[in-house]
């Protein structure tokens, strides 16, 4: 599970998203203060989620700079804070529209008579829809992805390296409120796999709190000897031309169900990312 609704059994309603990342980028915390994460255990997310110093570090709400205004307005509303959903008779325009104003990646849906949460959506449960339903219009979707200006490009993309270690990477990903990265060779500038920052890999290699920090100084190359290799994954690599068109893409993701998708060039060198978030907002 990617994210959990915070219940406050005092207010008695929800108050908050808790995701893998926000644990993930707590112990980054940690580490980077140096503070003892053995006294983490004894914490209460309460009492994490009221600490200023990890609020305005590793939880600071960084969004995507593809879709950050010039003014830097548009990061949107804190989740750990505020709990913003809909009603499980809300249409889809309303939920996208609440998705991409607020740079959210999870947006719970709701039963108003008794405040249950039905499910979590998010850009790659409303890609799928669309692809159901408007794949077989071919002719609205013979243009490139690059022509419709879907994705990032150039100097644009974020990239990894191999030889970095995890929390560099992490640091990185947040930075540029991101999800994932595409980590390329650093001679040959080739693709070599994809970097989720909800990858808890090096999470399960722990035996106790203080290896789980220690092992955010482990590389890229050893981290990703260690992950699921099987196509169905979705953060695995899927890879794709800036000519294939939006059309290719939509009949690839019935196939697959990708996250994103990396462009690459003839030289399988990256020239571009295409993620769900970025066809979803195609269509606002």
């Amino acid at each position: 599970m990617q994210a959990a609704p915070l219940w406050d059994p005092k207010l008695c309603q929800f108050v908050g998203i808790l995701t893998v990342t926000d644990f993930i980028d707590v112990l980054r915390y940690y580490r980077e203060t140096g503070s003892d994460v053995l006294a983490l255990a004894s914490r209460s997310i309460a009492d994490i989620l009221a600490d200023e110093g990890i609020l305005s570090t590793v939880l600071k709400k960084n969004p995507p700079r593809r879709f950050a205004s010039a003014k830097g307005e548009g990061t949107g509303e804190d989740q750990h804070s505020s709990f913003l959903s809909v009603d499980a008779d809300a249409n889809l325009d309303r939920a996208v529209h609440l998705l991409h104003d607020q740079t959210m990646d999870f947006l719970p849906v709701m039963l108003p008579s008794d405040m249950r949460v039905l499910a979590t959506v998010t850009y790659t449960c409303i890609l799928e829809y669309l692809v159901s339903n408007f794949r077989e219009q071919r002719r609205l979707f013979d243009d490139t992805i690059y022509d419709l200006g879907i994705g990032t490009y150039g100097d644009d993309v974020v990239v990894a390296y191999p030889h970095q270690t995890l929390h560099e990477v992490l640091h990185t990903l947040h930075l540029h409120g991101l999800s994932a990265v595409p980590v390329i060779d650093q001679n040959t500038k080739k693709i070599i796999g994809v970097y989720s920052r909800s990858d808890i890999t090096f999470l399960t290699k722990a035996s106790d709190a203080e290896d789980a920090v220690s092992n955010l100084n482990l590389t890229l190359d050893v981290l990703m000897a260690q992950q699921r290799t099987d196509v169905t994954t979705p953060d695995a690599l899927h890879t794709c031309s800036m000519r294939h068109t939006l059309q290719f893409v939509f009949e690839y993701f019935a196939q697959w169900k990708f996250n994103r998708l990396i462009c690459v060039d003839e030289e399988e060198r990256v020239v571009g990312v295409v993620s769900a978030r970025d066809l979803v907002a195609y269509f606002l």
